[in-house]
């Protein structure tokens, strides 16, 4: 993988896993051949440490609520958004609307309400002309429902996990699909034939970091009080998921990072503007 560089789509880097040594965390991903990483944010007392992490680390970044945060966020939240995305628009590192969606796998989340601020930052995306970073836990067919409604620029479905029905109808709406660390795991059939049936233009790579570990990396809970040591999913991991993902798709490693890389420029166009001006690293 060497001689492709790789953009991590999708991954978390103001976490507090990786706050003591991110400069170190950054530069090994960026030796082994990850040349960029996107930085979503998830609520707005994280937004502007996103985009100064980005800045800081020659990075993009993409401000929004996360659905997890949904029952906390407010009138005045979506409207602190709407004050940054209107601050920074002229920003080049400023990429998306993200990380925006819906969760149906967390039981206490208000559904009409992270249905509302889902929404209200769709149409955030479209009046900024800016694609959106989506997050559809088991919520794939309602997230799809309000994007035919809202018209925004496209963007990725990050962690796609649904069928390939749900995957044509994001490709038909302008979106790539995100995959990361759970294709990894030999137990991912269905995923896996997924991959396989879609078209090379569908798909994008991404760590999630550090969520979504690799199986290299993970460590079951019996593991854990055996006190084996849980392993810390950074992007340095891409390029190795890579290998994987390229692997279920029987093609050569080289190849799918060559797509994806193709993929992430057009689901997030101000990345092209980045490559052009020399502003990566």
């Amino acid at each position: 993988m060497a001689d492709m560089p790789l953009i991590d789509s999708h991954c978390h880097l103001d976490a507090p896993e990786l706050a003591a040594d991110i400069q170190p965390v950054r530069a090994l991903a960026r030796e082994r051949g990850v040349a960029h990483c996107v930085i979503p944010a998830v609520d707005v007392h994280n937004l502007d440490a996103v985009r100064g992490l980005a800045h800081q680390l020659g990075d993009s970044y993409a401000l929004g609520i996360h659905p997890l945060c949904s029952n906390q966020a407010t009138r005045a939240h979506l409207d602190r958004l709407a004050q940054r995305l209107a601050e920074h628009k002229d920003d080049p590192r400023l990429v998306a609307v993200g990380e925006i969606g819906l969760d149906y796998f967390v039981d206490d989340l208000d559904d009409s309400h992270q249905q509302r601020i889902y929404r209200e930052q769709l149409k955030l995306a479209r009046d900024h002309g800016l694609p959106v970073i989506l997050h559809s836990r088991r919520g794939v067919d309602k997230v799809l429902k309000h994007l035919r409604e809202i018209d925004v620029p496209g963007g990725i479905a990050h962690a796609f996990n649904g069928s390939l029905q749900q995957a044509e109808e994001f490709l038909k709406l302008g979106f790539k699909l995100g995959f990361g660390g759970a294709a990894t795991y030999e137990r991912a059939t269905r995923l896996h034939a997924l991959l396989r049936e879609l078209p090379l233009s569908a798909i994008v790579l991404e760590t999630d970091s550090p969520d979504i570990p690799p199986h290299w990396i993970y460590r079951t809970a019996a593991e854990r009080e055996a006190g084996a040591k849980q392993g810390r999913n950074t992007p340095a991991e891409l390029p190795r998921i890579a290998s994987c993902i390229a692997g279920v798709r029987g093609i050569d490693p080289e190849e799918l990072a060559a797509h994806a890389f193709e993929n992430t420029l057009a689901a997030l166009p101000r990345l092209r503007a980045l490559t052009s001006a020399g502003l990566w690293g």
